[in-house]
C-alpha cells in the first residue's frame, strides 16, 4: 500500500497541474454568466473567461435572441487571451463550424435537409442553410420543378426559377466542401430511389396511360403517376411532319402511348406507334427509279422534305443539289410540287431517298 505522504503528493501534483489552454481554432464549450449589448461572457471553467463581442452580437441577432443566463453554448477560440485577459470567442464562426461537420456527416449518410432559397440566376439556386450559402443547379431540380421553356429561353428561365425566391426545399446534398467553402445541393436526387422503384413497374413496348403536362417545341412531357414522366419526342408524336407538337395534343389532354425506351431513369414515348404504319405495304406502289410528284413540305439544311403521299415523306439530299450545281433554295419553293425519282426505298426504316427531276 501506498503511503499517506504518497497519495498526499500526487493530490498535490494533480492539483497544481496548468490546465490545457485552449488553441486558437478549438471549438470549447462555456456557460452563459452574462449577456449585454457590447459582448456575451463564458465561463470556461479552469481555462478562465471567454467574451464574445458586440459586433459579433449585432450580426447574428436571430442566433443571441434565443440564448439565457446559465445556459452552456459552443464557440470557437480566435484569441488565446486579448488585452483584457479574455479568451476571444466566435459564435459565428463556430456556428459556421458546427454547420460543415453537420454537412459532412449528412453528406456521408444521404441525409435529407432543408434549405431556404435566396436568389435565383440562370443556372440555378442560391441556397442557405444557417450561415452557409451554396447552390442548387437547374440540372439538379425535380421533374415537377425544373423549367420547361420553349427553345431554352433564358429569360423565361430565370422568370420560372424566381417563384421559389423565398420558399424552403428538401434536398440532398451533393458536394460538401468546407476548404473551398462549396456547397452543392440536388433536389432530383431525393427522387431518385422512389423513382428507380416506380420504373419496375414499367418496361419497353408497354402501353401505359397519361396526361399531357407540358408542350415544348421538341415534344410532349406525359405524366404517368405521381413520380414518373416521360417524353413523346416531336418525331414520335405522328407519321406526318408536324412543326410543334400543339398540332397533335392539349396540355391536360389525357392519351395512350407506348413505351419505346427506358434509359437513365427516363421514359420514351410514342403515340405513332400505336398508329398504322402507311410504310407497311409502300413497297408494293413505289419502286427504286421510280419517278413520282411529291410537294415540297420544308426546306432544311439536310435538305428538302417531300412528300409522296398520305403520311409518306421522302428527302431530296441536299448533295443532290449541290451534284447537279443547284441551289435548293433557288430550285424548290415550300408547298409547291415537282417530279422527283427515287434513288433508295427503305420501308422498314421508314426511309426514302429522292432526286429532283428536271
Amino acid at each position: 500500500m501506498k503511503k499517506e505522504s504518497d497519495k498526499m503528493k500526487e493530490l498535490l501534483a494533480k492539483d497544481t497541474q496548468v490546465p490545457h489552454l485552449p488553441q486558437t481554432g478549438d471549438l470549447i464549450e462555456g456557460r452563459i454568466i452574462k449577456i449585454s449589448n457590447t459582448a456575451l461572457i463564458l465561463e470556461l471553467g479552469p481555462v478562465g473567461t471567454g467574451i464574445i463581442y458586440g459586433d459579433e452580437l449585432r450580426e447574428n441577432k436571430e442566433i443571441i435572441k434565443e440564448l439565457k443566463i446559465g445556459q452552456t453554448i459552443s464557440a470557437l477560440v480566435i484569441m488565446q487571451e486579448n488585452e483584457d485577459g479574455y479568451v476571444e470567442l466566435s459564435l459565428k464562426k463556430a456556428n459556421t463550424e458546427k454547420t460543415w461537420s453537420d454537412l459532412e456527416v449528412k453528406k456521408q449518410t444521404n441525409k435529407t435537409i432543408t434549405v431556404k432559397i435566396t436568389e435565383a440566376n440562370r443556372g440555378g439556386l442560391v441556397i442557405k442553410l444557417s450561415n452557409i450559402v451554396g447552390f442548387l443547379p437547374v440540372s439538379q431540380l425535380s421533374t415537377q420543378n425544373y423549367p420547361r421553356v420553349e427553345n431554352g429561353d433564358k429569360a423565361q428561365i430565370l422568370q420560372h426559377l424566381n417563384q421559389f425566391i423565398g420558399k424552403e426545399m428538401k434536398v440532398k446534398i451533393i458536394d460538401a466542401d468546407k476548404k473551398n467553402d462549396k456547397l452543392i445541393v440536388s433536389e432530383k436526387a431525393l427522387q431518385k430511389k422512389k423513382l428507380q422503384e416506380n420504373l419496375k413497374n414499367y418496361k419497353k413496348g408497354d402501353i401505359i396511360e397519361g396526361t399531357v403536362t407540358t408542350l415544348a417545341n421538341f415534344g410532349a412531357f406525359v405524366k404517368l403517376d405521381s413520380q414518373l414522366e416521360g417524353l413523346i419526342h416531336i418525331s414520335e408524336l405522328d407519321w406526318q411532319i408536324i412543326d410543334h407538337p400543339s398540332q397533335i395534343l392539349k396540355e391536360n389532354e389525357k392519351v395512350k402511348a407506348q413505351i419505346i425506351d427506358i434509359q437513365n431513369n427516363q421514359i420514351s414515348l410514342s403515340l405513332k406507334a400505336l398508329k398504322k404504319d402507311p410504310w407497311k405495304n409502300i413497297a408494293e406502289k413505289y419502286k427504286n427509279g421510280q419517278i413520282v410528284k411529291g410537294k415540297v413540305i420544308k426546306l432544311s439544311s439536310l435538305g428538302a422534305f417531300v412528300q409522296v403521299d398520305k403520311k409518306i415523306y421522302g428527302l431530296a439530299h441536299a448533295s443532290e443539289f449541290f451534284r447537279q450545281n443547284q441551289q435548293m433554295e433557288y430550285v424548290l419553293k415550300k408547298d409547291q410540287s415537282y417530279k422527283f425519282e427515287i434513288l433508295s426505298l427503305l420501308p422498314t426504316a421508314h426511309k426514302m431517298s429522292l432526286r429532283l427531276k428536271e
